[in-house]
């Protein structure tokens, strides 16, 4: 079912929770409609069998108590008896069909509602613009799709159903009671708004609460999640003591929190029972009077007695009720952020698909920043032609990876305009646009799976000798063909058995099959020795023409060939040109030049070894 979207979501964790996300979250049954008939019409027919039961047993009752004294009087109520009892074990067996038939289903429609809500998260997930990452923790978004989703879930399949039985129960015994004894359900009645102000009190003060525990259960998963990822980084500094600290300072967040929603329902309980006591000893009372009065049989009593029982055990149950239905209003509200999260960067109306580009780029007046701060990029301009070259060079923070990360619009710029082949960025569709740029990023990411599959993830249906080639335009092939099962090595979580230079060769392979016309190189050989990097950069020097190509390096040795040079300071272009047009203009190039290949022979070295 296609999940709702009308308004920006607020990051997650920092809202109050929606009173109306579970409600939202109830009309996703609409795509569980068969399922849901069968479970409702099961509960109906369930409680309307145990409706029966009390009339069958004042038959039994009455049969018993007003026997005569002749055999003919014997055996009619003997008769009575034992046809009430047959109809009792008919109706207990009804009821368990039926009762089945309601569980069973009742967890298929739970377990549909939880496939349709973590697919729309995950589908939202992946749409979102980096920006949304940037301020959400992973933590955060993995447990909304998680646990905040199964509480969803367990209220569909057990809360919302027990409070459509109690309500039923409540209803269909009230409405009994008050045609067989409308004096003595006025007795009961003066109870029943004090019961319900009651659920009202605690569901409001408690759902508050449920939401700090999913925010400290969030946290609890980040910081797992996080020492996971960096479990090499803990060990080599020997913080194990310091993160052992800090998960358990999350957990006992977390258990504080849920112990005082605990005490909160500790109350909740006796209060319900008192009101149910209260009932039951006004029941004696006024029942007994009837019975001392001449105008209550005891069959009849006995009656209204078990209809009482169905009027206060759905109160009990709407006291367990009103705990599920806190916690999972504050998960669909945490859902809900999710999915109603608003996402940056979209296709615009009217936008058109990019045929395939010759590869022009130009940056023209170009400011961007970060979530509204301080420009990270102040009126760049530069036009790269088809099939060039540009290397990007500057220090950290200077705005080099700002830069290529406009060109397939995972940001937009704050002012001007980006343009391949004279269009502008913002007004072509985004998958056409990114299908014709490869990237290799400076964090590596791999998935587990086939070094295979790795290669060919932009291609699936890419041909063994298709993934080959690549492979060998990035030096990988060689030491995949070395390990046992060559291409269909599984790589582990992350990339985990291959090392960093053979992780960076498996991304270049993976970008290069696409066989882009503008292709990106973050710092791409920044995890390979030099000997590596010189290989990489023959084959590389091969495939990047005829690309418009825009590479990103702290070394200068891998940028020396470029046809443009973009020197950047600051977030502006101090310099373009040459390497050798930058060694006569720019101070800063030289600087930097220097630093890094002056007196450093192992680089020269390397590219003659290389060359030979």
């Amino acid at each position: 079912m296609q999940a709702p979207t009308t308004r920006r979501g607020a990051a997650p964790g920092g809202t109050p929770a929606n009173p109306g996300a579970l409600g939202r979250a109830i009309r996703y049954l609409g795509g569980q409609k068969r399922s849901a008939t069968i479970t409702y019409v099961a509960l109906v027919v369930a409680t309307l069998a145990q409706l029966a039961v009390p009339v069958l047993v004042q038959g039994m009752i009455d049969a018993v108590t007003k026997v005569g004294t002749t055999n003919n009087d014997r055996a009619l109520a003997e008769s009575l008896i034992l046809n009430a009892a047959a109809l009792i074990v008919l109706f207990a067996a009804l009821r368990g069909v039926f009762s089945f038939l309601q569980a069973f289903f009742s967890e298929t429609t739970s377990q549909g509602l939880a496939f349709d809500l973590r697919n729309a998260l995950f589908a939202k997930i992946q749409r979102l613009s980096f920006s949304y990452y940037d301020q959400n923790q992973t933590g955060q978004l993995m447990i909304r799709a998680t646990d905040d989703v199964e509480r969803l879930r367990g209220f569909i399949a057990q809360g919302l159903l027990m409070t459509a039985q109690s309500l039923l129960l409540l209803i269909g015994a009230l409405v009994v009671l008050a045609l067989t004894n409308f004096q003595l359900t006025l007795v009961v009645l003066p109870l029943l708004p004090v019961a319900l102000v009651v659920f009202m009190f605690f569901g409001r003060i408690s759902q508050p609460l449920f939401r700090v525990v999913q925010q400290r259960l969030s946290t609890l998963n980040t910081i797992l999640q996080e020492n996971m990822a960096g479990l090499k980084v803990v060990k080599a500094f020997a913080r194990e003591s310091y993160e052992e600290q800090r998960f358990d300072d999350a957990a006992t967040a977390l258990m504080e929190q849920q112990l005082r929603v605990n005490r909160i329902f500790a109350f909740l309980f006796p209060i319900v029972f008192l009101v149910a006591q209260i009932g039951q000893a006004s029941i004696l009372y006024f029942g007994g009077r009837q019975i001392l009065d001449g105008t209550l049989n005891l069959g009849a009593y006995q009656q209204f007695s078990l209809y009482l029982a169905y009027v206060f055990f759905p109160l009990g149950q709407l006291g367990f009720v009103i705990s599920m239905m806190a916690q999972a209003s504050a998960s669909a509200s945490r859902i809900f952020e999710v999915l109603d999260a608003k996402s940056e960067i979209t296709d615009q109306p009217g936008a058109r698909p990019l045929p395939p580009i010759t590869g022009q780029v130009e940056f023209r007046e170009v400011t961007f920043r970060y979530f509204g701060g301080d420009p990270v990029l102040q009126g760049v301009n530069f036009v790269a032609k088809p099939g060039q070259t540009v290397a990007l060079l500057g220090a950290t923070g200077s705005g080099k990876t700002s830069i290529i990360n406009l060109l397939p619009r995972f940001y937009d710029v704050s002012a001007g305009a980006v343009l391949i082949d004279g269009q502008d960025v913002r007004e072509i569709t985004i998958d056409s646009l990114r299908s014709q740029i490869g990237l290799v990023l400076q964090e590596t990411n791999l998935f587990s799976g086939t070094i295979r599959d790795n290669i060919a993830f932009g291609r699936p249906e890419a041909t063994d000798a298709e993934v080959i080639a690549a492979a060998q335009a990035a030096a990988a092939h060689d030491f995949i063909e070395g390990f046992p099962e060559g291409y269909e090595t599984r790589v582990g979580e992350r990339g985990v058995t291959l090392s960093g230079g053979q992780k960076q060769r498996v991304a270049i392979a993976r970008a290069l099959l696409l066989d882009p016309r503008l292709l990106i190189l973050d710092d791409s050989t920044s995890s390979v020795d030099l000997q590596t990097e010189v290989k990489i950069q023959q084959a590389l020097d091969k495939l990047l023409q005829g690309r418009t190509s825009f590479v990103i390096a702290q070394r200068i040795s891998t940028v020396v060939r470029a046809d443009v040079i973009l020197v950047l300071d600051q977030g502006r272009v101090a310099a373009s040109g040459t390497h050798a047009e930058l060694l006569e203009n720019s101070p800063i190039y030289c600087e930097i030049y220097s630093s890094q290949l002056i007196g450093d022979p192992t680089l020269t070295v390397a590219r003659e070894e290389a060359a030979s």
